[in-house]
């Protein structure tokens, strides 16, 4: 937990109880663990010896009750399992909780809250208005506007409300976009004393609990990557780890391809977060390996994966946390490729701009 602060977490006033004080630390500490219940418990007993975050009248081992009685915590099963384990519940709180920290108290929105650029017949009204066409849905009608055009057209006299008389709202079209969302999960993900991980994976879960609330027609694929990639579910992001892998991000971004190859909606986008330079391409059942720099046959294989992403108008946005000059002169080629776009962000800024990228993308769809 090395460079991790818990200021937030500590006793202050509000209207919270104890057991929701202590779960919103719980949850964090969780996060960090990967899911481990026992070693969560752990920091959480060393903090509350700390911070004395329990009271005389409710304990730790209250808490604990407490979170099994809730169904936040049940015990694991089988042997050798650990003593307990995340329920889904839990799985589900950690994920609005990480959409909370990192995009603010966003609200489930009503049907038309996202546009393209194109007009005509869509779901989002607008404060223009045009003529009345046939096929045009009547909770477009702009009441007042067509019956000031009756009053003027026809007199109050013989006052009539003809087609010619009917405006509408202007609308725009709502664009469904489908996302893959790539992590990096090489060792130097937490190499230097820095957990690169963890702000990774909660961005990966407030994207999801974001999307899922509030763009339920647009998909988001998750995928990690180190010697290999595969996909991984929602479910599974709050125990993700590092593993001792190098960085084959053409595996990455070729299985990132082979999904959005599926996907019916005509808006496709690659977001990617890495901390490094690709180092491992396979060729047939052998891994090409080479940590020590930039490899010329490793970068032009990434590089000709971009230029086929771009072919099939997927761009990627890659999201760097590393500042490396010579790292930096590697992406920008990577970003000139493909199309695409790329950020240099330390890991406080990370979800602000996944999080305005991805609304900047869904408003060109």
């Amino acid at each position: 937990m090395l460079g991790w602060r818990f200021r937030n977490y500590l006793p202050g006033e509000g209207d919270e109880t104890d057991f929701e004080k202590l779960l919103k630390l719980f949850q964090e500490l969780l996060t960090h663990t990967s899911g481990n219940v026992a070693e969560a418990l752990q920091w959480l007993t060393q903090l509350d010896r700390q911070y004395e975050l329990t009271k005389d009248d409710y304990s730790l081992g209250d808490f604990i009750q407490e979170m099994i009685d809730k169904n936040f915590i049940k015990p694991g099963d089988g042997p050798g399992a650990p003593p307990f384990i995340p329920t889904a519940k839990m799985e589900g709180e950690i994920r609005q909780k990480a959409l909370k920290d990192i995009f603010g108290e966003i609200k489930k929105s009503k049907r038309g809250n996202h546009s393209s650029r194109f007009s005509g017949r869509g779901d989002e009204r607008t404060s223009e208005r045009r003529p009345f066409e046939f096929g045009d849905a009547l909770d477009k009608l702009a009441v007042s506007e067509s019956l000031r055009n009756a009053q003027i057209n026809h007199g109050i006299g013989d006052f009539q409300l003809t087609q010619g008389d009917l405006e509408v709202y202007e609308t725009h079209y709502q664009a469904q976009m489908s996302t893959v969302l790539m992590i990096d999960i090489s060792h130097s993900m937490i190499l230097y004393g820095e957990d690169r991980i963890t702000p990774a994976k909660k961005v990966a879960m407030a994207l999801s609990e974001y999307i899922t609330t509030r763009f339920p027609k647009d998909t988001l694929d998750i995928i990690v990557f180190g010697n290999d990639a595969w996909e991984i579910e929602v479910k599974d992001l709050p125990y993700l780890q590092v593993g001792p892998y190098h960085t084959n991000t053409v595996a990455g971004l070729e299985l990132a391809m082979d999904i959005l190859r599926r996907r019916r909606n005509p808006n496709k986008q690659i977001f990617m977060i890495t901390d490094g330079k690709p180092t491992c391409i396979k060729r047939g059942n052998k891994y090409i390996k080479n940590s020590a720099g930039l490899d010329r046959t490793i970068v032009n294989r990434t590089l000709n994966l971009a230029g086929r992403l771009r072919k099939l108008s997927i761009p990627v946005t890659t999201f760097m946390i590393a500042k490396d000059p010579w790292l930096v002169r590697f992406v920008e080629k990577f970003t000139e490729t493909n199309g695409g776009k790329a950020y240099f962000s330390g890991l406080q800024g990370l979800g602000d701009f996944i999080f305005k990228d991805y609304k900047d993308n869904k408003k060109k769809g």
